[in-house]
């Protein structure tokens, strides 16, 4: 079986209650505050072991993160590669309107002190088959990717937060992409997902390429295949992890061996339970959710 490492963010989230996102020169005022516990990494680290996977994650926190280390042990997550850094703990201010929509402002702290010893150090128990999960909120991921696919790894990348310096990865190491349409348009110029998907095949070819589309599902491109799957009836709360938990869930199931429309449909469901729920990693379901509950598609 193969053995997952996520080399990623830890955050603490802010969360505000807001009547409209804040718009440029406005003071608003916030109904509550709350604080979770966060970043893609640890979401999408979460996301696997509540999935009933096995995964370890790898990055820094300030001598305000223990509680994230200890968010992760409890989830059932390896905590041996998560170290202290004299930089203060990443953090995010989020926007949370009544329609459950999000606008997100991070600050990266000690998620972007990873330096090349770090990465070697993570991977060096690691080895062919196995699968390294990446996302845009630590530093070194282009010398993570390299490394990784050198030991014969497989590499799952979510490019967010978007940035330049996405363009100068060494984006034909990836093997497996899970991005949404912000995302997939930045990186093609493109703005229809079926001409984003199209796009990404073509300047990827092999790769597995996931288009999540919010409500109106996902698509997925895998050589001259394209599979598609929808929505789930829910009442939305608050779609901060949604993406991670679709990350994480979808990861985990194809390692477990599903096909790859299984696997969709597996990490939809997920994703549609976390969307109902406020929060970030506290919204992420476990498996039994996810197999045992009743799940209406949207029509």
């Amino acid at each position: 079986m193969p053995r997952v490492l996520n080399i990623g963010s830890l955050n603490i989230d802010y969360v505000y209650a807001v009547p409209h996102f804040a718009r440029a020169g406005e003071t608003l005022s916030s109904t509550s505050r709350q604080i979770f516990p966060g970043g893609k990494g640890l979401n999408q680290s979460i996301a696997v072991a509540r999935a009933g996977g096995e995964v370890t994650h790898a990055g820094m926190v300030g001598d305000d993160g223990d509680y994230l280390i200890k968010q992760l042990r409890d989830a059932g997550v390896d905590t041996g590669l998560v170290v202290q850094s004299s930089h203060p703990t990443g953090h995010t201010m989020i926007q949370v309107t009544p329609e459950g929509e999000n606008s997100i402002i991070l600050y990266p702290g000690a998620n972007h002190q990873l330096d090349e010893a770090f990465i070697d150090r993570a991977l060096a128990s690691f080895g062919k088959g196995d699968v390294l999960i990446l996302q845009n909120e630590v530093s070194r991921i282009a010398y993570a990717m390299q490394s990784a696919k050198a030991k014969g790894m497989i590499v799952a990348f979510n490019p967010s937060p978007f940035s330049p310096d996405i363009l100068r990865y060494p984006l034909g190491l990836v093997d497996w992409w899970l991005l949404n349409e912000i995302e997939g348009g930045l990186l093609t110029g493109q703005a229809d997902p079926d001409a984003i998907l199209n796009t990404m095949g073509t300047l990827y070819a092999g790769s597995v390429i996931i288009l999540t589309l919010g409500k109106e599902g996902v698509l997925c491109r895998f050589g001259p295949n394209t599979y598609r799957h929808g929505c789930y009836r829910t009442h939305v709360q608050d779609t901060t992890a949604a993406g991670d938990t679709f990350t994480g869930y979808y990861i985990n199931a194809v390692i477990k061996g599903k096909g790859i429309q299984d696997a969709l449909r597996l990490a939809s469901i997920a994703a549609s339970v976390s969307v109902s729920r406020k929060g970030a990693s506290v919204s992420i379901p476990h498996w039994d959710e996810v197999v045992n509950g009743t799940h209406v598609p949207l029509a």
